[in-house]
């Protein structure tokens, strides 16, 4: 069993591309949040799959969780706030594959999980807790993410950690990394994009910026670079691993596709066990896996409805004379 812990919202996606928010024409509503992307995820490739986070008690509260229990993804931890709207995220596309996001919290309902609504023996029998960063931005959704970071590490459940670096959202450029260092503290497996690792580490090389993060105790970190693939360090075996040449519609849920795909892999694969003395061979499958995932998320819009399959995976990686 999989559990994530966090944001759950809704992606109000541009339908113009390089047409600023401000300037935007029209919006197309998405379920998303990004550790909730990762527990549907998880679902669509055929493992258990729960998830901890709040919604406001309204029709976009109502929309994410329909959305989430359609997928297969256990929505028993998923809290209905009275006093908060469901956040909403607006984001414009640019031709690039980059985006300008802006979260709409005014409180959101996301951050007013609380430390009492962590259900701890859920987390204690995990095969792995995944989260991100921005949990940690706004109180006392912050309290309730550590606490279950706590009870995951004290129980020797394995966690997964996205940090994602969202400006607007956070009191200080200094604030948040703070936060997002105290965050990566607790990860055994840490994917980070190479634009925030640079943010996070302060360091322009890949490889000198993710032995950073490995050297804080981190056991595997990957670093993504879009359609050039990802690099990979365990403390012990370092690599990249190409991408897959894809027709690119929206590169929202590519990131999620990702790591969903590499947890279902580690597990299915008994490397969770072993994570830091996995061998080149076992982690660039993996990998592969992985990155086969993230590109079948980029040709369509929205996360979630971007989200593959196992037999997505298999026939995708089949068509280019690969095996899962």
């Amino acid at each position: 069993m999989f559990v994530s812990i966090g944001e759950i919202l809704i992606d109000m996606l541009s339908i113009q591309q390089d047409v600023s928010i401000d300037k935007t024409d029209s919006f197309i509503k998405s379920a998303g949040g990004a550790p909730a992307n990762v527990a549907t995820g998880l679902a669509k490739l055929g493992a258990k799959s729960v998830f901890i986070g709040c919604v406001g008690d309204d029709p976009f509260g109502d929309f994410l969780i329909n959305t989430m229990k359609s997928q297969n993804v256990d929505i028993s931890y998923i809290k209905t706030d009275k006093s908060a709207r469901t956040t909403l995220a607006f984001a414009a596309k640019k031709s690039d594959g980059t985006k300008d996001i802006v979260f709409y919290r005014n409180p959101g309902a996301d951050t007013k999980l609380t430390p009492d609504d962590i259900p701890v023996d859920i987390i204690k029998t995990a095969v792995a807790l995944h989260y991100g960063s921005i949990s940690l931005s706004e109180e006392p959704m912050a309290s309730a993410t550590l606490l279950a970071l706590k009870t995951a590490r004290s129980n020797g459940v394995f966690i997964s950690c996205d940090p994602n670096y969202r400006p607007h959202i956070w009191k200080s450029k200094d604030y948040a990394r703070k936060r997002i260092a105290e965050c990566i503290g607790y990860a055994d497996l840490v994917k980070i994009s190479d634009e925030e690792r640079e943010f996070v580490t302060g360091e322009a090389n890949i490889e000198k910026g993710a032995r950073k993060l490995s050297d804080r105790g981190v056991k595997l970190v990957i670093v993504t670079l879009g359609e050039k693939g990802c690099y990979f360090d365990n403390g012990r075996v370092t690599g990249y691993v190409d991408g897959f040449d894809v027709k690119v519609k929206d590169t929202l849920g590519a990131g999620d596709g990702f790591i969903s795909a590499l947890l279902f892999a580690l597990q299915s694969r008994g490397l969770i066990e072993r994570i830091d003395d996995a061998g080149i061979d076992d982690l660039k499958s993996a990998l592969v896996f992985a990155n086969a995932a993230g590109a079948i998320a980029t040709r369509k819009n929205g996360a979630i409805p971007a989200l593959p399959s196992l037999s997505d995976i298999q026939k995708f990686l089949n068509n280019r004379g690969l095996q899962c």
